[in-house]
């Protein structure tokens, strides 16, 4: 399997190096850019298969980059960033940022969020030319509108197999509460983040109804949900 492109937006260069000899260690390919603007032109001319990104450049923030580059792909992103609030991860990923690495951070974490998001690539590869996800032992059958546990049938309201299925089609991806409830929902009111809780604590309960069954949901407190790739 050929190891993916990655565009390397990093400003300062201890860290721009401390990524990219950590690249070059495990074979992957990469292109830097030390500037938003240099960013921009790398990702429309590269077309790299996923994105390193920090969010203080000197010439614009990294949101807007983000925003920018969701114009024309779905490239997946990782953002790498000393901001440690929440008001910062939510902007970023509610943008379409699709992970959030907080500096200082670790080599060996930085590679494992690069192999969940080439298995997200792997899967949505896949299920473009399918109608069936797996994930375990979990099954969704898009074309019969059923999900499976152990081979047998859930019974989900609509409102638990359409949140099943949003947060499979983003496994591996932190979707944010403003997210969720925008595709579900059509806004982002209180009330309905209020009833996500409610659902996503019921879905949960069937998920993990089974003894010793894996934890398929994991919550990000103030910020959203991930689907785990089990």
């Amino acid at each position: 399997m050929n190891k993916p492109l990655i565009l390397v937006i990093e400003d300062d260069k201890a860290v721009r190096t401390l990524i990219t000899t950590t690249l070059k260690a495990h074979d992957y390919r990469f292109i830097e850019a030390v500037n938003g603007e240099a960013a921009i032109i790398a990702a429309t001319s590269h077309n790299p298969d996923i994105i390193l990104l920090d969010l203080g450049l000197p010439d614009m923030d990294g949101v807007d980059i983000i925003t920018r580059v969701r114009m024309w792909s779905n490239v997946p992103i990782i953002v790498i960033s000393a901001r440690s609030e929440d008001f910062d991860k939510i902007g970023a990923l509610d943008a379409g940022a699709d992970d959030y690495l907080t500096k200082p951070f670790s080599v060996d974490e930085l590679l494992a969020r690069l192999r969940v998001t080439q298995r997200r690539l792997a899967i949505m590869n896949a299920e473009s030319v399918s109608s069936e996800f797996v994930n375990g032992n979990l099954r969704i059958d898009y074309a019969a509108g059923c999900a499976y546990l152990n081979g047998d049938e859930m019974h989900l309201t609509p409102m638990e197999y359409k949140l099943l299925c949003l947060l499979a089609q983003n496994v591996g991806k932190v979707l944010t509460h403003t997210f969720i409830t925008q595709k579900i929902w059509g806004n982002a009111w209180e009330s309905n983040i209020a009833s996500l809780r409610v659902f996503m604590a019921t879905l949960r309960k069937k998920l993990e109804s089974v003894p010793d069954s894996s934890q398929f949901i994991q919550t990000h407190v103030g910020v959203g949900y991930r689907m785990m790739k089990l």
